[in-house]
């Protein structure tokens, strides 16, 4: 049973209307009975899920083409999606466009392409057509503006010109590199022989973890998330693993402003924005972290220190899932939902629209699949009576 809620203007939720949810009600999701799914995403205003056999559902905006339905109207229930007959293995959701990822390699990109964020050249500003990549895809990075893919020979492409202004800015009077303003795929050096595993992309930041536990990011650091000083990073840049105590990490997540770690003993650390409770805990507890930081002022007057370095989130020790909104987060630990971060529209869960700050558990809710949309929340479980009666009674 698939169960949604937070911000619905667009009928994102999947539950037959625009009405915002601050509580997880079952989504009218018929078209998705007896079929299993394998993963939850969402974007800026819409929602996509893809079962175990490669269908796509999908539902909510639709102005750009991001629902790849072959029209603009936007739906507020799940639909199936003929993408090119392709059976499609994961998807990334940028602000309003998709990259879907199938289970041959192939790159499939739709909805907005006016920062070039779909790697199909600047003509085109709407399409549902797969990329020319000369190999095959293994995993795949929406932004806010930007994207991003590994290649099976470990290569890793960028396009978009989300990070463009950004870069411009601060680099100025040296050159923007052409990644950070292509618009089709063009390869990111550097990394230095270590082997590209994943990618993640947040607003206007890029992260890459590598096969050997490694993580390399590059971008903006406006609000500390990239760990240095620097106001901009314009090429992939080690942070280094004292920050994880030493562990290799095995895992990432990013929201817009903020990034979710997880080490091989299953330590989770959160770093970056933290003024909606995104990394999990208040600031006052983080001070003790940005001594460790310069005191220089970044791009847009924030300091660095002011987003701390990678700290232990310890409730969230043994997470078996995580997934990362705009500004907001989800965790599936010892089978229970945890929800924290930006509140606004409920999308934490818990009834009301005040920021949460410590992980606190959603009651009567055992996901086995977890995701999320930049403000809202989705769920699927095998069995969840007890919160079908209680959301049903609010």
């Amino acid at each position: 049973k698939g169960f949604t809620t937070g911000a619905n203007s667009y009928g994102q939720l999947g539950q037959g209307h625009v009405e915002d949810m601050r509580v997880p009600r079952l989504s009218d999701s018929s078209v998705l009975q007896n079929r299993a799914v394998r993963t939850l995403s969402g974007g800026g205003g819409h929602s996509v899920v893809i079962t175990e056999s490669g269908e796509l559902f999908v539902c909510g905006q639709n102005n750009k083409g991001q629902l790849g339905l072959g029209h603009n109207a936007d739906t507020s229930a799940f639909q199936l999606c003929p993408i090119l007959n392709q059976r499609v293995r994961s998807v990334s959701c940028g602000w309003d466009f998709s990259l879907l990822l199938t289970d041959c390699g192939q790159l499939l990109a739709c909805g907005s392409n006016a920062f070039g964020q779909l790697g199909v050249g600047e003509k085109i500003k709407q399409t549902a057509d797969f990329l020319t990549l000369k190999e095959p895809v293994l995993s795949v990075a929406a932004g806010l503006r930007h994207s991003l893919v590994v290649c099976d020979s470990g290569s890793v492409y960028q396009w978009g010109t989300g990070l463009f202004s950004h870069a411009k800015r601060t680099l100025s009077p040296r050159p923007v590199p052409s990644y950070l303003c292509a618009k089709v795929p063009c390869l990111v050096p550097g990394k230095a022989q270590r082997t590209p595993h994943s990618v993640v992309a947040g607003s206007t930041h890029c992260v890459c973890l590598t096969g050997e536990g490694d993580l390399f990011m590059w971008g903006s650091n406006k609000h500390g998330q990239l760990t240095t000083s620097e106001p901009f990073l314009p090429s992939p840049t080690l942070l280094k693993p004292s920050l994880f105590n030493g562990e290799k990490v095995i895992s990432v997540w990013s929201g817009w402003t903020h990034v979710v770690a997880q080490t091989e003993s299953g330590r989770v650390f959160t770093w970056g924005r933290g003024d909606y409770g995104q990394l999990g805990r208040r600031a006052s507890i983080n001070q003790k972290t940005e001594q460790h930081s310069a005191d220089s002022v970044s791009e847009g007057g924030h300091k660095a220190s002011e987003a701390c370095f990678p700290e232990e989130v310890k409730v969230l020790h043994g997470a078996t899932q995580v997934s990362c909104g705009s500004e907001h987060n989800l965790a599936i630990v010892g089978g229970r939902l945890l929800s924290w971060g930006w509140n606004e529209h409920g999308m934490c869960g818990d009834g009301s629209q005040a920021d949460v700050y410590p992980p606190q558990l959603v009651p009567d809710l055992r996901p086995a699949l977890i995701g999320c949309g930049a403000g809202h929340s989705m769920a699927v479980c095998a069995a969840a009576t007890g919160l079908r009666q209680t959301v049903d009674s609010t």
